[in-house]
């Protein structure tokens, strides 16, 4: 049988996870790896909603429904970060951040 993995695991792989990905967007001038930092955030959310879920409210699925939420979420803000991206290479020729510093029409 497996035992029960303890809570403060999972929060800590999370707190990792989040700031790997507040280190990523805060130094990466890319702007796909700033878009990847941001779903490290994002993920690191979702290891906390199901870990709280499962020792506090073991019968309910609150937290894997918040997670399905923030999963669609992020699918959607993907999809539009990547094609902001796509527009500002073709009007650039680059995707780095100290590149893109107006905008055009």
């Amino acid at each position: 049988m497996i035992q029960n993995i303890p809570l403060s695991y999972f929060l800590v792989i999370s707190t990792m996870m989040f700031f790997i990905g507040i280190y990523g967007f805060l130094t990466r001038r890319n702007l796909i790896t700033m878009l990847m930092s941001v779903e490290l955030i994002l993920n690191s959310v979702n290891i906390n909603f199901v870990a709280f879920n499962r020792y506090l409210y073991p019968q309910q699925l609150q937290g894997h429904f918040f997670m399905l939420i923030v999963i669609a979420v992020a699918a959607a803000e993907a999809a539009v970060a990547i094609a902001i991206i796509i527009n500002i290479y073709r009007n650039f020729k680059s995707i780095d951040v100290e590149n893109v510093d107006e905008m055009k029409y």
